[in-house]
């Protein structure tokens, strides 16, 4: 008797996640601040990075890979 009120109780449950599940389907999803501003805001968002980045690369003077060949002068040997 224990079996058939636990496998009527699991049927019971089952059908009514299937009945929320289908309900829920059904209702129109309405749009939230991401759905209407998200692609902006990331756009935003990556070009100020990208023109942050940019102005510290060009302003603070870094020598990109230059190579020290021709600038650097060996010493000569001292005597002792």
């Amino acid at each position: 008797m224990f079996h058939l009120v636990k496998n009527a109780l699991s049927h019971l449950q089952v059908r009514s996640i299937q009945q929320t599940m289908a309900r829920q389907s059904h209702q129109k999803h309405t749009p939230d601040f991401f759905d209407k501003y998200g692609y902006a805001v990331l756009a935003s968002e990556a070009t100020f990075c990208i023109a942050i980045w940019t102005y510290i690369a060009t302003q603070i003077r870094i020598e990109w890979n230059l190579s020290s060949v021709g600038r650097v002068t060996p010493k000569k040997w001292r005597d002792q």
